[in-house]
């Protein structure tokens, strides 16, 4: 799901001058701002559905046997995102700066009120150390990406491939229920998203030699980097809960 760039990929130089430069710094700049501001914004709302009795009761319910699940209203939040994204690959054909940054702060709050269900899946101090560890493995990779001199274009295509196998993967899991087989998918989506990190901050670097001047087109690459890299951080900090996260029950 982090390939969200088709308002600002355009055919990448040949070469690029990798120099530190500040036009570089400060479009990363508003890329990590943005993204730092919707893991906030998400992280409020995924506290107030799961720990808000009236907001968590519309959102998720209980089951007799303890399994903690969402409600009507709860999985349509917890779709929105997805419908949202689908949906921008149609109907955003020609993005604007506007366009985009509605849209992310759109799926900033979807993604974010359906991750209330975490909540009440885990203890708040497993939740708080898996985000710190995910946080620190994210600047990790993204300076990877950063600063690496290998053309990472390879890998990512790869990746993506991975990334569709995952989906079918955990579509299947929902049906058969494996404990052992949905901690595969998730070490395997550890793997994946970290690759993506790294993968998508180097597009950034090389979206913005591409750019140039033009501020429309910089607007719309620091709105859909944001929401890749913010898509990417969620995902594997969902996919370590699976070996960090301390369970309720």
């Amino acid at each position: 799901m982090s390939d969200f760039n088709n308002g600002y990929a355009r055919p990448l130089p040949q070469t690029a001058d990798m120099s530190v430069d500040a036009g570089l710094r400060a479009f990363m700049l508003g890329v990590y701002n943005k993204l730092a501001i919707g893991l906030v914004v998400a992280g409020v709302l995924a506290y107030v559905t799961g720990n808000v009795p009236a907001v968590q009761q519309l959102m998720f319910q209980v089951t007799p046997d303890g399994r903690v699940g969402y409600t009507l209203l709860g999985m349509i939040v917890a779709f929105s995102p997805l419908v949202l994204l689908f949906g921008s690959m149609f109907f955003m054909k020609n993005p604007t700066a506007r366009g985009v940054n509605m849209l992310y702060w759109a799926v900033v709050a979807s993604i974010g009120a359906g991750l209330g269900v975490l909540f009440l899946r885990y203890t708040g101090g497993s939740l708080a150390t898996t985000f710190f560890v995910t946080a620190a493995a994210f600047g990790g990779l993204s300076l990877v990406g950063y600063t690496t001199k290998k053309d990472l274009s390879g890998m990512g295509t790869f990746l993506i491939m991975g990334l569709i196998g995952l989906i079918v993967a955990s579509i299947v899991n929902m049906f058969l229920q494996s404990g052992t087989f949905y901690l595969i998918i998730s070490a395997i989506g550890v793997l994946i998203f970290a690759g993506l990190i790294a993968y998508d901050t180097q597009r950034l670097k090389m979206t913005y030699y591409a750019i140039g001047a033009d501020q429309n087109a910089l607007g719309v690459a620091t709105g859909f980097g944001a929401l890749s890299l913010f898509i990417n951080f969620v995902n594997l900090f969902q996919f370590l809960l699976a070996f960090t996260g301390g369970n309720r029950n």
